[in-house]
């Protein structure tokens, strides 16, 4: 997309990611050692904050989330403060899920729909969209645990009294790594996805959508 910084977290590869990512014209920002997906992510978001960023949009490395897309999650934060990309949204869907993994999908969805109370199909897409008042909260807070990049995150949001909504969202087949549809793989996940929602819905999070709140050590 014309106009927009695109930031490459490196968590700990032992790869070309960062010479490759420069190479293309990306920022970089290089982690010491692997955090994970939710550390990657918090990391980020402190980045954008830092750096004087009110929006941020995070798409994963594996090639799945087009680009060309991009203009309808930030055309979704006129009224949200936080949009999903949705890979099931009754459009002509094209991505297909099975077995225990798509089970827990649709758990999660009904479970988060109730607590947004608005309708959500695919509360475990990393293809987000993060406008000005979700962001310093995420550069706080956003958790670092199995699943809280996405289900925990979410709860955070919502409990922090921003708005969460999804827009339709095409994926494309991944240009790298591998997906857990395998029958075991999925009914761990099945597992682990319904504890991860049980504890973002019992833990305590004293969040406030407001950046005078963020401490300086998150900036």
């Amino acid at each position: 997309m014309p106009g927009t910084d695109v930031l490459v977290v490196d968590d700990g590869s032992t790869d070309r990611t960062v010479e490759t990512a420069r190479e293309a014209g990306a920022k970089v920002l290089e982690l010491p050692y692997n955090l994970g997906v939710g550390g990657a992510m918090r990391a980020g978001f402190r980045y954008a904050l830092r750096h004087g960023y009110d929006t941020a949009v995070q798409v994963d490395a594996d090639g799945q989330h087009d680009p060309r897309e991009v203009p309808r999650l930030l055309a979704g934060l006129t009224d949200a403060d936080v949009v999903i990309g949705a890979r099931f949204h009754g459009e002509d869907d094209e991505y297909r899920v099975r077995g225990p993994r798509r089970w827990a999908m649709v758990v999660l969805a009904k479970v988060l729909s109730r607590l947004a109370k608005t309708p959500l199909t695919d509360t475990t897409s990393g293809f987000k969209a993060t406008g000005p008042r979700a962001l310093p909260i995420f550069a706080q807070h956003y958790p670092v645990e199995y699943l809280g990049d996405t289900i925990e995150s979410l709860v955070i949001a919502l409990r922090a009294g921003c708005r969460v909504a999804q827009v339709p969202a095409r994926m494309r087949p991944r240009s790298d790594g591998r997906p857990s549809h395998r029958p075991l793989k999925a009914s761990v996940y099945l597992f682990r996805a319904g504890f991860a929602l049980l504890l973002a819905l019992v833990r305590r999070w004293d969040v406030v959508a407001d950046r005078a709140t963020l401490s300086p050590e998150a900036r």
